[in-house]
């Protein structure tokens, strides 16, 4: 998705007020209950949010000139930095170590590289459509994050196809798009 990402997607910007800020937080928690008791941390109550509006319906949140989340449709996306900083919040998959050049890449990952022996799902079926975060066998960081395309318990039984589309990861246009420009 951001493979190529830098000023020229961008449309606009423009500072959110503070009910849409208010509602903003809202909808990050309630796609990520977990994060509840740091929200604040997240997005700070006294600062000013920035909306980019780019190509392809993305729309990035910025907060003190770096993007803490994006949305594409529906979907509210944390970025990796954010992920850094609390890896414990957010659903979280393993890779093996096969997948981790195809993933570095922008690749979507295959059910195969999340079934084999170095992966690991979690253990209660996660739904179709949840983002996720996505580490690698013998990684402490997060490398992407993306979102499932069935469920667990499916890739678990299909073993075959596309199980996570890929949204962002290390080193993509994302990761060096500067907010402050």
């Amino acid at each position: 998705m951001f493979k190529k990402f830098g000023k020229e997607e961008v449309h606009s910007r423009s500072n959110i007020k503070s009910s849409v800020q208010r509602g903003l937080k809202s909808n990050f928690v309630n796609h990520f209950e977990k994060v509840e008791p740091v929200i604040d941390d997240i997005i700070p109550k006294k600062s000013q949010v920035i909306l980019i509006k780019c190509e392809h319906k993305i729309q990035c949140y910025s907060v003190d000139d770096e993007i803490v989340l994006f949305q594409h449709f529906d979907d509210l996306v944390p970025h990796l930095k954010v992920v850094h900083k609390y890896p414990e919040l957010f659903p979280r998959v393993q890779v093996d170590r096969g997948a981790i050049k195809f993933v570095m890449s922008g690749a979507n990952v295959m059910c195969p590289g999340l079934t084999s022996a170095g992966a690991k799902l979690p253990e209660e079926n996660l739904e179709e459509g949840t983002i996720v975060t996505i580490y690698a066998e013998g990684k402490d960081s997060a490398l992407a994050i993306g979102k499932l395309t069935m469920s667990t318990d499916d890739i678990k039984s299909k073993n075959k196809g596309v199980g996570i589309e890929l949204l962002h990861y290390l080193g993509d246009g994302l990761w060096h798009f500067d907010a402050s420009v």
